[in-house]
């Protein structure tokens, strides 16, 4: 097959052109927290948030209002939950998101025993870009272009808020309010992506890029840029392996994005002089 049609073919469905759209806003937002995520320490963090809205989704189902605004209502739970017994216990942070994700994790499964279908919980963990809606793709880029534009636009800040908080704090920036911010942010990211790759692998679209850009380069800028063209790459192959391979495309994005974690990391142990 000539090359032209092999990147057209795709693109003459509706479906295709949308799920590439919104596959690729999707991973450019969750690289760039993901180098946040990385430098501060707070990978379990996403993993926490992406859990923890699952209840939320269930009883979105059940009311018959938006998906996105039950998981974001539980995301917003989860974040004080962990956040107001991490300020009143000795137990470590790690810990607590531990606690906390699993719990909510466990109700939305005993939810969805009891009221959905195990083709919807299909949907829910793992997405369904090919047949996501119109509105629900406009939705999905609007929100998740808007979160990317406000982190790219205070970068600096939330820059040294991951970097060296007892500095930022120092020269009067508001660490609390920037701490909440973030995870704001982190959860409008989540909620968004799950139609698109679903609760679980979302996870890894919020790791493996900035993990994968943090192997490559110690400076943050050209981190942020690394791994975002990395999901891009893994957006548009995986996508376009979806459609030929006839195989799950949020599941393809993301193994595509492990095969380059792998490739690079081999590199590093096969040309690093340590």
């Amino acid at each position: 097959m000539p090359l032209l049609d092999f990147i057209i073919e795709p693109l003459q469905y509706s479906f295709m052109f949308k799920a590439l759209i919104v596959s690729t806003v999707v991973g450019i937002t969750c690289a760039i927290l993901s180098c946040f995520l990385i430098l501060k320490g707070w990978s379990l963090l996403g993993d926490a948030i992406s859990h923890a809205v699952l209840p939320g989704v269930v009883l979105a189902y059940m009311l018959g209002i938006p998906f996105g605004l039950g998981a974001f209502t539980f995301a917003m739970i989860a974040v004080i939950l962990i956040g107001f017994i991490k300020s009143n216990s000795k137990i470590k942070e790690d810990a607590v998101m531990g606690i906390v994700f699993t719990t909510l994790f466990a109700l939305g499964l005993m939810l969805i025993s009891k009221i959905v279908s195990s083709v919807d919980l299909t949907h829910v963990l793992f997405g369904e870009v090919l047949g996501i809606s119109t509105e629900s793709a406009w939705y999905t880029v609007s929100i998740l272009a808007l979160v990317s534009a406000i982190v790219l636009i205070f970068q600096r800040v939330f820059m040294i808020f991951a970097f060296d908080p007892a500095h930022a704090q120092s020269v009067g920036l508001p660490i609390t309010f920037i701490h909440y911010a973030f995870l704001v942010l982190l959860a409008i990211t989540i909620t968004g992506s799950i139609q698109t790759v679903g609760i679980i692998l979302v996870i890894a679209m919020l790791i493996t890029p900035g993990s994968t850009a943090f192997l490559l380069t110690k400076r943050f800028p050209v981190m942020l840029q690394i791994a975002v063209a990395i999901s891009v790459l893994s957006s548009i192959v995986g996508t376009y392996a979806s459609y030929y391979f006839d195989v799950a495309t949020g599941g393809t994005i993301v193994f595509t994005q492990g095969i380059i974690f792998l490739l690079v990391f081999s590199y590093q142990k096969a040309f690093s002089p340590n």
